[in-house]
């Protein structure tokens, strides 16, 4: 039993590493401390766990004794996504955005203005308005959680403080639509 449960252990491993999975491990950024200002509590307690956690940079609560300055700001709202024939509304989508900008201690631009887009779709019924208004926290408490995580793939990009012409890290605002709803 010890066996079979060894070979399928090993497999299991030589599967993954075949495919080119690999954990994340420890990021590298170019500056060793940062000052996050205008984020939301949620936001900055996350950022600051993920960053400090992942890495040997450390969230310094002063902009003059930080190596980098991470300016943010968040969006929320909702719009109507799908109708019924009588006009009631069915499906909401959920918006959430984090803009954002990095500069050096020097002033040096080190990520434009750049913002990630999220969206999430949230059936609704007004028998259950509740339950959806505790749902669309969770959705958007998700939405800020994936957030975080792409803006700290995207802090890994910058490579130096003071980058050369034509190596600073592009601005980003992404937008993905929702697919269509079925008929």
């Amino acid at each position: 039993m010890i066996r079979r449960s060894f070979l399928t252990l090993a497999c299991g491993v030589m599967v993954l590493s075949a495919c080119g999975f690999q954990l994340r491990g420890q990021q590298n950024y170019a500056f060793k401390r940062l000052n996050i200002t205008g984020a939301p509590a949620a936001v900055a307690a996350r950022l600051t766990r993920m960053i400090e956690g992942g890495s040997d940079t450390v969230v310094v609560n002063a902009a003059t004794s930080a190596d980098a300055v991470l300016r943010m700001s968040e969006g929320r709202s909702n719009s109507v996504l799908t109708l019924n024939s009588l006009g009631v509304v069915e499906e909401y989508q959920l918006n959430y955005s984090l803009n954002y900008t990095l500069t050096g201690a020097d002033g040096t631009l080190l990520i434009p203005p750049s913002s990630i887009a999220l969206n999430r779709a949230m059936t609704y019924s007004d028998q259950f308005s509740q339950a959806k208004g505790a749902e669309a926290d969770i959705l958007f408490a998700d939405m800020q959680n994936d957030a975080v995580d792409q803006l700290t793939r995207r802090l890994a990009v910058v490579r130096s403080l003071h980058p050369a012409p034509g190596e600073e890290a592009p601005a980003v605002a992404p937008r993905a639509p929702l697919p269509p709803p079925p008929l």
